[in-house]
Protein backbone atom coordinates (compact mmCIF):
# COMPACT_ATOMS: atom_id res chain seq x y z
CA UNK A 1 0.00 0.00 0.00
CA UNK A 2 0.78 3.77 0.00
CA UNK A 3 0.47 5.69 2.60
CA UNK A 4 -0.54 9.43 2.02
CA UNK A 5 -0.01 12.24 3.91
CA UNK A 6 0.69 16.03 4.30
CA UNK A 7 2.91 18.32 6.30
CA UNK A 8 3.61 21.84 7.00
CA UNK A 9 6.87 21.83 5.91
CA UNK A 10 9.84 19.80 4.54
CA UNK A 11 11.65 19.49 7.63
CA UNK A 12 9.26 18.22 9.69
CA UNK A 13 8.48 15.68 6.89
CA UNK A 14 11.96 14.46 6.75
CA UNK A 15 12.16 14.24 10.41
CA UNK A 16 9.09 11.71 10.58
CA UNK A 17 9.53 10.11 7.10
CA UNK A 18 13.59 8.91 8.52
CA UNK A 19 11.92 7.64 11.92
CA UNK A 20 9.36 5.46 9.76
CA UNK A 21 11.75 4.32 7.22
CA UNK A 22 14.26 3.82 10.58
CA UNK A 23 11.65 1.90 12.06
CA UNK A 24 11.13 -0.34 9.25
CA UNK A 25 7.27 0.62 8.66
CA UNK A 26 8.34 1.75 5.62
CA UNK A 27 10.69 0.51 2.99
CA UNK A 28 11.10 4.30 1.61
CA UNK A 29 9.37 7.46 1.81
CA UNK A 30 8.77 9.89 -0.93
CA UNK A 31 8.48 13.69 0.29
CA UNK A 32 7.16 16.24 -2.49
CA UNK A 33 7.74 19.83 -1.33
CA UNK A 34 6.36 23.04 -2.85
CA UNK A 35 2.28 21.74 -2.72
CA UNK A 36 -0.65 24.39 -2.36
CA UNK A 37 -3.35 23.51 0.05
CA UNK A 38 -7.06 25.18 -0.11
CA UNK A 39 -9.01 23.48 2.44
CA UNK A 40 -11.77 23.90 5.01
CA UNK A 41 -11.11 24.52 8.41
CA UNK A 42 -13.31 25.66 11.39
CA UNK A 43 -15.69 27.18 8.79
CA UNK A 44 -13.73 29.09 6.78
CA UNK A 45 -11.39 28.48 3.45
CA UNK A 46 -8.16 28.33 4.28
CA UNK A 47 -4.64 28.22 2.11
CA UNK A 48 -1.11 26.42 3.61
CA UNK A 49 1.98 25.51 1.57
CA UNK A 50 2.73 21.38 2.57
CA UNK A 51 5.19 18.85 1.89
CA UNK A 52 3.48 15.66 0.39
CA UNK A 53 4.60 12.32 2.06
CA UNK A 54 3.88 8.91 0.38
CA UNK A 55 4.84 6.00 2.26
CA UNK A 56 6.05 2.47 0.40
CA UNK A 57 4.63 -0.42 3.10
CA UNK A 58 2.93 -3.43 3.38
CA UNK A 59 -1.00 -3.51 4.03
CA UNK A 60 -0.41 -5.22 7.25
CA UNK A 61 2.12 -2.22 8.39
CA UNK A 62 -0.46 0.89 7.49
CA UNK A 63 -1.90 1.20 10.95
CA UNK A 64 1.46 1.28 12.56
CA UNK A 65 2.56 3.82 10.29
CA UNK A 66 -0.70 5.90 10.62
CA UNK A 67 0.21 5.88 14.43
CA UNK A 68 3.70 6.88 13.49
CA UNK A 69 2.13 9.78 11.65
CA UNK A 70 -0.03 11.12 13.92
CA UNK A 71 2.36 10.91 16.76
CA UNK A 72 4.59 13.35 14.95
CA UNK A 73 2.64 15.35 13.25
CA UNK A 74 1.44 18.70 14.50
CA UNK A 75 -1.53 19.46 12.94
CA UNK A 76 -4.65 18.49 15.10
CA UNK A 77 -6.35 16.51 12.07
CA UNK A 78 -3.59 15.23 9.87
CA UNK A 79 -4.76 14.04 6.52
CA UNK A 80 -3.56 10.12 6.66
CA UNK A 81 -4.78 8.08 3.71
CA UNK A 82 -4.12 4.23 2.75
CA UNK A 83 -3.93 3.96 -0.92
CA UNK A 84 -4.47 -0.07 -2.11
CA UNK A 85 -1.71 -0.85 -5.05
CA UNK A 86 -3.49 -2.93 -8.02
CA UNK A 87 -0.38 -3.62 -9.38
CA UNK A 88 3.32 -3.97 -8.51
CA UNK A 89 6.55 -5.21 -10.15
CA UNK A 90 7.45 -8.30 -8.30
CA UNK A 91 11.32 -7.37 -7.59
CA UNK A 92 9.88 -3.99 -5.94
CA UNK A 93 7.39 -6.03 -4.26
CA UNK A 94 10.01 -8.22 -2.84
CA UNK A 95 12.14 -5.06 -2.14
CA UNK A 96 9.89 -3.81 0.35
CA UNK A 97 8.96 -7.14 2.11
CA UNK A 98 12.47 -7.05 2.56
CA UNK A 99 12.80 -3.44 4.09
CA UNK A 100 10.22 -3.95 5.81
CA UNK A 101 11.09 -6.91 8.31
CA UNK A 102 8.84 -9.05 5.91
Amino acid sequence: VLVYTTWPSVVEAEAAGRKIVERRLGACVNILPGMISHYWWQGAVERAEEAVMIVKTRASLADAVGAAVKAAHPYETAAIMVLPVDSLDRDYHAWIVAETGG
